[in-house]
C-alpha cells in the first residue's frame, strides 16, 4: 500500500483554479489553504493569506492583513486603505497574473460583528470587480473563526 502525500497527488487529485469563477469571493468550505496556494502557485498568480485567529477588533484584523500581505509602513489602517493596496499600487506596478487571497479565521464577536465582517468581505468584493473589470482573475476565500 502507498500514501500519497501533497506533493505526490495525482493530477487529477490537484485544484484547478478553472473549476472555480475567476472574480468571486466564497467562503472557503470545500477548500484546504495548501491546495489553493499550489493551485495559485501552479497558475502563476499570487497567494496572499491572513489568519485572523488572534485579531478581536477592525484595528486587529488591519494590522495582521497589513502584516501578513505584507502591505507598506503607510498602510492607513482602515477599510479605504485596505481597498486602496488591493488594487491602484498593484495595477500600477504592471501587468498582474491574478490573486487567490485567503483570509483564515475572520472573527465574529461583539467587537468585530457581523456589519464589521460584511464591509471587510465587501472590500474583497470590490476587488474582485476591480480586477474583474481588468480580465485578471481575482478570488478571494474566507472562514470565520
Amino acid at each position: 500500500m502507498t500514501t500519497t502525500t501533497t506533493m505526490e497527488r495525482p493530477a487529477e487529485m490537484t485544484l484547478s483554479l478553472r473549476a472555480v469563477r475567476p472574480n468571486i469571493v466564497q467562503s472557503i468550505r470545500a477548500f484546504r489553504v495548501n491546495d489553493l496556494q499550489e493551485a495559485a502557485h501552479a497558475a502563476g498568480q499570487h497567494f496572499l493569506y491572513a489568519n485572523l485567529g488572534n485579531a478581536q477588533t477592525k484595528q486587529d484584523v488591519l494590522d495582521l492583513i497589513a502584516q501578513q500581505f505584507t502591505f507598506p509602513q503607510h498602510f492607513g489602517k482602515n477599510f479605504d486603505a485596505l481597498y486602496d493596496c488591493m488594487t491602484d499600487p498593484l495595477h500600477k506596478s504592471g501587468p498582474q497574473p491574478g490573486f487567490v487571497i485567503v483570509l483564515e479565521q475572520i472573527p465574529a464577536n461583539a467587537k468585530f460583528d457581523k456589519e464589521a465582517r460584511e464591509q471587510l468581505l465587501d472590500i474583497f468584493r470590490d476587488a474582485s470587480d476591480y480586477w474583474g473589470d481588468r480580465k485578471i482573475p481575482f478570488r478571494c476565500f474566507y472562514s470565520f473563526l
